[in-house]
């Protein structure tokens, strides 16, 4: 009996996407899940929901500006962006998100002009040089607008959202290569991460801003608790279809963790993360001295949005599709790695001082807390010869 071996080779392909995806579809997370935490302060107008809606609001246009041009970047060549609009692909989800994303960006714009533009009128009548000028530019005039053309223009950016997230997910979960992709419960799980990071985000800011309010806080402990419920309930579900042979990126999960050390560790650090985050966000819902920290819980929230997206992202483009093992992939320090991360960072940090700078995005609350300011300031010195 003659016995031969027959080799097999298997090219391996490079991956596709690279950390300027991650940082994409994390900003732009952000940005619809922060949009939707305006809704209850600037288009159901609750005055206890205005400073939140205002912080997010601030985070929803900064993502906003920044997450495209990550995207763009992602594209090797970025000036062929032009190519989705000048062959155009009703069936590719990546072909339709092209044509949405504008839309979305255009009324999130649009949308926070109008929230911010009372103060803008109220900052261009002062004597503040060139700043008073840019806000009577910003403003365009003395004019009122419409109470129901901002919830109408609202309504329309939220409507977008959801286009963005129907988008962001599909192209993803559509490709079939990847076990791990080819899952419909994937735009679920993105938008209750996304949610979580954007309330990480906000505590955060509130905390940096000098804002400091507990209200939002509070607000926002609440909202993350739902959505780690959300994202339970997504995993829950998700598993499920998966045992019941419904879902075959389970089993192609579980086969990973099973053969790859990173892999278990990683799933490891994701069970260990998400039962921390809930933990936390329910001890700190519980005890309001406890609120002042929750710029710490919200650095833990952050970190569990991005890291969830790398590992959907990079990890699972590191597992073979035509052979058995893992390929290994390392982090490059040039722009296509490390530097890539850190400059999108820093694009959305000069975004944030940028409008910090120029936009009294805070509202009333700022001068509020001049004048509490200055009222203590002249009580002192009032009081100061009596007890000299």
């Amino acid at each position: 009996m003659n016995l031969q071996a027959i080799e097999v080779l298997v090219p391996r392909y490079g991956i596709a996407w690279y950390p300027w995806a991650v940082q994409y579809f994390f900003l732009i997370a952000l940005s619809y899940a922060s949009l939707w935490l305006t809704v209850p302060g600037l288009i159901f107008n609750k005055p206890r929901w205005l400073p939140t809606a205002r912080i997010a609001m601030l985070v929803c246009v900064s993502t906003t500006l920044v997450g495209p041009v990550a995207l763009l970047a992602d594209l090797h060549q970025p000036l062929r962006f032009w190519h989705f609009y000048g062959y155009p692909a009703p069936w590719s989800w990546m072909s339709l998100g092209s044509f949405i994303l504008p839309l979305y960006l255009g009324a999130v714009i649009v949308f926070a002009w109008m929230g911010w533009r009372p103060a803008l009128k109220e900052r261009s009548r002062e004597n503040d040089g060139w700043f008073t000028k840019v806000a009577g530019w910003l403003s365009w005039g003395d004019w009122q607008i419409p109470r129901p053309l901002v919830v109408l223009v609202g309504l329309g950016a939220l409507a977008l959202s959801l286009g963005i997230v129907v988008y962001t997910g599909a192209e993803i979960a559509i490709v079939r290569a990847r076990p791990l992709w080819h899952t419909y419960w994937l735009p679920f799980a993105f938008a209750a991460t996304g949610m979580i990071g954007a309330c990480g985000l906000v505590m955060l800011l509130n905390r940096i801003s000098q804002a400091r309010n507990a209200e939002v806080n509070r607000q926002m402990l609440g909202v993350l608790i739902g959505a780690c419920v959300l994202m339970g309930f997504v995993a829950f579900t998700w598993f499920l279809d998966g045992v019941n042979a419904v879902d075959s990126s389970v089993a192609a999960a579980l086969d990973s963790v099973k053969h790859s050390p990173q892999w278990r560790a990683t799933a490891l650090w994701a069970g260990v993360s998400g039962i921390l985050l809930f933990g936390l966000a329910i001890l700190l819902r519980l005890r309001r001295n406890l609120w002042p920290w929750g710029w710490l819980l919200g650095l833990l929230a952050i970190h569990v949005a991005w890291m969830f997206r790398w590992v959907v992202l990079m990890n699972v483009q590191t597992v073979a599709r035509n052979s058995a093992g893992a390929h290994e992939y390392h982090v490059a320090f040039g722009s296509y790695g490390f530097l890539g991360i850190l400059g999108t960072f820093g694009l959305w940090l000069a975004a944030i001082l940028i409008i910090d700078l120029f936009i009294p995005w805070r509202g009333n609350e700022a001068k509020a807390v001049n004048d509490r300011s200055t009222s203590s300031s002249s009580d002192v010195s009032q009081g100061a010869p009596s007890h000299g």
